[in-house]
């Protein structure tokens, strides 16, 4: 069971079916190079990737094979991709960010090293880039990253790889890629070899991050080989194991203790929705094996708001305990404040009379918004994001205009290179926000935003007189 066969053509398989007096067999390529009657050898292992430091910023195919133009990849080591699961003793606790460079997800959603955060939303929302931006965020945190597309246009591989190299994180990530024209047979072994790549460098003690785009076409490629193998089909026709391939998956995400090195494998799996229904079969089997999900709603990329994360449907179980300590002393009423605010917007478009004090919740609510905003592929660091949130929750921005609010916080993200050497390390260490270090951040935010705080009118006053 699950040996790998040969085929004529250099075409490999996997025995799948083991019956009296047939053997069903998943094939890693095109069936039209094969022909009725021709020869199977079996080859006494499992199906392997080769792993090896010389992966890193090459582009290969489930097989190992180099699908970058380049020479083929030397190794020393090669491990099967279907590995069992660390042993609950062999792990650790998540106790360390992975720092996105996302507002939004940093300061709401925080995601931890070794966490499997689920991203879900329609199509065309911002599913991928939110992934890209968290890989081109570490490129100095000494992360690796692997980047896994399953059954993707050629078109989006390739845009996302130019994206990586332009930012330089071709240095510090491996790519796996099955293209939507390849055999079902590849989309199926594709997260399984990549994780088994990610695993190699986990048990060297390194963080590595892996990204699975997306497992909404492995599920399919996996439905597509069942029935062809005749397996009796379940709900939605999924066989009755589609929740274990995942959850043996995303179980080998972990953060491992330290007498096991102290790597962590850190998981992102992105899932396709349709009509925003999160509570369809594959998504639902997935939220319950994740410690958390992202969920981009279509209505907010519609309004141009990006990324386009509902907060209020977005939760991360465990890396809030893994959020730096500078964050947790900023946003601890900010995800209230904003959810208070979308319910009062959605009333106030019925044009009720409103009092002062919800029409404040509805102007600082704006300007939460605003700040939360950020562009594709320009991740922030961590000081310039407490920078933005710290003036933010401090009221700093509530006199400035709605249109001014991008400006204004592009200067603040200069203020970073007037910071103290000693104020930067500890932002990103473990201690909390000190009080000086509060005023003196609050004392340069203000002198900034004062520049763009709307001026009260001389002649009005005058009148007043």
């Amino acid at each position: 069971f699950e040996e790998l066969l040969k085929f004529p053509a250099g075409l490999f398989g996997i025995a799948y079916n083991i019956d009296e007096d047939e053997i069903g067999a998943i094939l890693l390529g095109e069936d039209s190079l094969l022909n009725a009657g021709d020869e199977v050898e079996r080859t006494g292992r499992v199906m392997d990737i080769p792993v090896d430091n010389s992966l890193i910023g090459r582009v290969i195919n489930p097989l190992g094979e180099p699908m970058d133009g380049k020479s083929i990849v030397p190794f020393k080591q090669r491990l099967p991709i279907e590995r069992p699961a660390h042993a609950i003793m062999d792990r650790d606790t998540v106790s360390i960010p992975l720092q996105t460079g996302l507002k939004v997800i940093d300061a709401l959603i925080p995601i931890g090293r070794g966490q499997r955060e689920l991203i879900l939303g329609d199509r065309q929302t911002g599913k991928t880039a939110i992934a890209i931006d968290t890989i081109l965020n570490q490129h100095d945190k000494n992360v690796l990253c692997v980047y896994c597309a399953i059954g993707q246009r050629a078109s989006s591989i390739a845009k996302v790889i130019a994206n990586l190299q332009e930012k330089g994180a071709m240095e510090y990530t491996i790519v796996v890629t099955t293209e939507g024209n390849n055999a079902p047979g590849l989309k199926y072994i594709a997260p399984y070899a990549a994780t088994s790549i990610a695993e190699y460098f986990m048990e060297q003690g390194r963080d590595v991050l892996i990204v699975y785009d997306d497992l909404t076409h492995h599920a399919r490629a996996y439905r597509e080989l069942s029935l062809l193998l005749r397996r009796p089909p379940g709900r939605e026709a999924f066989p009755g194991d589609i929740f274990y391939i995942h959850s043996r998956l995303l179980e080998r995400s972990t953060h491992l203790s330290d007498k096991l090195k102290g790597g962590s494998l850190t998981a992102l799996p992105i899932i396709e929705t349709e009509a925003q229904n999160i509570s369809a079969y594959i998504p639902t089997n997935l939220i319950s094996i994740t410690d958390g999900q992202i969920y981009l709603s279509p209505k907010l990329f519609e309004l141009g708001i990006l990324p386009a994360v509902d907060v209020g449907k977005s939760v991360s179980r465990v890396g809030g305990k893994a959020q730096l300590p500078a964050y947790r002393s900023i946003t601890g009423n900010l995800k209230l404040d904003y959810s208070q605010f979308e319910e009062l917007e959605s009333f106030s478009r019925f044009g009720t009379r409103m009092d002062d004090a919800t029409n404040k919740i509805i102007e600082r609510g704006k300007r939460i918004r605003m700040c939360l905003k950020q562009q594709e592929l320009q991740p922030m660091s961590v000081p310039e994001q407490i920078a933005i949130l710290l003036a933010l929750t401090s009221g700093l921005f509530d006199a400035v205009p709605i249109d001014k609010m991008k400006e204004a916080q592009a200067e603040l993200k200069k203020m970073n290179d007037e910071f103290p050497a000693e104020m930067l390390k500890s932002l990103v260490s473990e201690k909390e926000l000190s009080s000086a270090d509060r005023e003196t951040i609050l004392k340069m935010a203000r002198n900034i935003l004062e520049l763009f705080q709307e001026k009260p009118n001389a002649d009005h006053n005058d009148n007043n007189k």
